[in-house]
C-alpha cells in the first residue's frame, strides 16, 4: 500500500506541476496589456496622418513665440484662447479635408475651377509672402535654439545646414517615408506639455483663466490676440490639408482624377479622427506654452519675449535645466516639421493655380516648378534673417498678412464646402456652415484690427 501511495504521489506531481504552470502563465497574460488594447492602439495611429501633421505644424517655432510672449506678458490671461479656437480651427480643417477627399483636388485647384483668376492670384500671392516670413523666423529660432544648447555652434552655419536638410526632406525623400517622418515629429509637441508639469503651476489658476475669458482692448493686447490667431488659423494650414488629402488618396492608389473623386463613410471617419486629433493636440501645447511663460517668466517679471529661443533661455534659472532641455529641443523638432509644411503649401498653391504638375509623390525631376517653389519659398525665408527684421515684428507682420488673407480663402472654402454641386452628401450641415462663417468674420476683424493698431 505504502509503494502504491507513492508511485501515485510521483503519477500526480506532473499533472500539479503543469496546473501551476498554466496558473502562472495565465496570471502572466492577464498582466500583459489588453490585446485588443493595443490593436486599438494600433488602430488608431494608422488613422492619423494628415490631419495630426496639419495640427503639429501650427506649433512652429513663430507660433511658440507668440504663444510664450502671452504667457510672459499676461500671465495666465489668455489661457481661454486655446478652447476657444479649438473647435474653430478644427472645423474649418474638416471643411478642407472633405474637399479635398470629394473632388480629388487641392484648395487652390478647387478655387481656379470655381472663382475668378484674380482671387486665386491674390490669396497665393499673399499665403506665399506670410509662409515666407514665417519660414525665416521658422530658421532662426531653429539655430538659436541649438546656440542654446552647443554655445560654440555658428549661426549662419547652422541657418543653412537647416535649410538644405528641410529641402533635401522635400526633394529626395519619397512621400510615403517623408509622411511618417512628419508624424512622428509631431510627438516631439509633448516636451512642450512635459516642460509645463516641471515648472511647478499654480493649477488652479491655471484652470480658472482657462474657462474664464479676460481681454483689455488697448493696442498690445489687440496685436497679440491678432498674432495668435493669425498663427492658429493660418491659411497655409488650409492648402496642405486639402493636398495632403489627396497625396494620401495617391499612395493608396488613386493616381487619376476620376479615381480620386469622392468618398465614403469609412474615408470621412478616418478623416474626422485624424484632424480632431491633430488639432486638439496643437491647442493643448498652446495652452501648455502659455501655462509654463505665465507662470515662470511672468511671475519672475520677464515679461518681453521675440523669440522662441528666448523663451527657452529666460525659463531656465527659474524652472531648472530640464525644462530649459525640454522647450529648446521641441523648437527644433517642430521647425523641422513646420518648415516643409510651409513651403509646401506655397508650393501646392502656385503649382495648382498656374496648372504644374504637382505633389510629392513626384520626383525632382518630373515636378521642377513645383519643388522650384519650394527652394525659393526656403532661400527667401532664410534671407530675412540677414535683412535685421525684429522677429517679434515679423510674426506680427505674418500674423497681419494671415488676417488678411484667411477670411478670403475662408469665404471660398465655406462656399464650396456648402456646394452641394461640388460636395454631393458631403456638403456642410448648416451649423458648420455657420461655424466656418464666423470664423470668417473673426479673423477678418482681427486683420482689420491689428492694421488699425499697428499703424495708429
Amino acid at each position: 500500500m505504502r509503494k502504491k501511495g507513492i508511485i501515485e504521489r510521483m503519477a500526480e506531481a506532473p499533472a500539479e506541476a503543469l496546473s501551476n504552470t498554466i496558473d502562472s502563465a495565465e496570471q502572466f497574460r492577464k498582466s500583459l496589456p489588453d490585446a485588443q488594447l493595443v490593436k486599438r492602439s494600433k488602430d488608431y495611429w494608422s488613422m492619423l496622418g494628415p490631419g495630426l501633421t496639419t495640427g503639429a505644424s501650427d506649433d512652429d517655432p513663430s507660433g511658440i513665440a507668440t504663444y510664450s510672449q502671452a504667457g510672459a506678458k499676461y500671465g495666465f490671461q489668455f489661457l481661454w484662447l486655446a478652447g476657444f479656437t479649438l473647435p474653430l480651427m478644427a472645423i474649418v480643417q474638416e471643411m478642407c479635408a472633405r474637399i479635398g477627399l470629394v473632388t480629388g483636388r487641392g484648395l487652390a485647384g478647387n478655387i481656379r475651377q470655381h472663382f475668378p483668376r484674380r482671387v486665386l492670384y491674390v490669396c497665393t500671392a499673399l499665403l506665399f509672402g506670410a509662409n515666407a516670413f514665417n519660414i525665416g523666423a521658422d530658421l532662426g529660432a531653429m539655430a538659436k535654439a541649438v546656440q542654446l544648447l552647443a554655445p560654440g555652434a555658428n549661426y549662419v552655419v547652422l541657418l543653412f545646414g537647416f535649410t538644405l536638410v528641410c529641402l533635401a526632406l522635400q526633394i529626395f525623400t519619397p512621400y510615403a517615408r517623408y509622411a511618417k517622418y512628419l508624424k512622428w515629429l509631431a510627438m516631439l509637441l509633448l516636451t512642450y506639455i512635459l516642460s509645463a508639469l516641471l515648472a511647478h503651476l499654480d493649477w488652479g489658476n491655471v484652470l480658472h483663466s482657462a474657462v474664464v475669458p479676460h481681454m483689455s482692448f488697448d493696442r498690445e493686447q489687440i496685436l497679440l490676440v491678432c498674432a495668435i490667431l493669425g498663427t492658429t488659423i493660418s491659411p497655409y494650414l488650409f492648402f496642405w490639408q486639402t493636398s495632403q488629402e489627396v497625396e494620401e488618396g495617391i499612395q493608396q492608389g488613386k493616381t487619376t482624377l476620376l479615381l480620386r473623386r469622392g468618398a465614403n463613410a469609412a474615408d470621412m471617419r478616418k478623416m474626422r479622427v485624424d484632424v480632431w486629433s491633430g488639432m486638439i493636440l496643437s491647442n493643448i501645447v498652446m495652452f501648455f506654452i502659455i501655462a509654463a511663460c505665465g507662470g515662470v517668466l511672468f511671475t519672475h517679471g520677464i515679461t518681453i519675449i521675440t523669440t522662441a529661443a528666448q523663451a527657452a533661455e529666460a525659463l531656465r534659472p527659474f524652472a531648472g535645466d530640464a525644462t530649459y532641455f525640454l522647450f529648446a529641443i521641441g523648437i527644433i523638432g517642430t521647425g523641422m516639421l513646420a518648415i516643409p509644411v510651409l513651403a509646401g503649401s506655397s508650393s501646392y498653391a502656385l503649382a495648382e493655380s498656374f496648372k504644374w504638375r504637382e505633389g510629392m509623390h513626384h520626383k525632382l525631376r518630373g515636378a521642377y516648378a513645383f519643388y522650384g517653389v519650394i527652394i525659393i519659398s526656403m532661400f527667401v525665408g532664410l534671407a530675412i534673417n540677414f535683412l535685421g527684421i525684429d522677429p517679434f515684428k515679423a510674426l506680427i507682420y505674418s500674423a497681419i498678412a494671415n488676417g488678411i488673407i484667411a477670411p478670403v480663402v475662408l469665404v471660398l472654402i465655406v462656399i464650396m464646402s456648402s456646394n452641394k454641386k461640388i460636395m454631393g452628401e458631403w456638403v456642410n450641415k448648416r451649423y458648420v456652415t455657420a461655424i466656418g462663417w464666423i470664423v470668417s468674420l473673426l479673423m477678418a476683424v482681427a486683420g482689420i484690427a491689428a492694421i488699425i493698431a499697428l499703424f495708429s
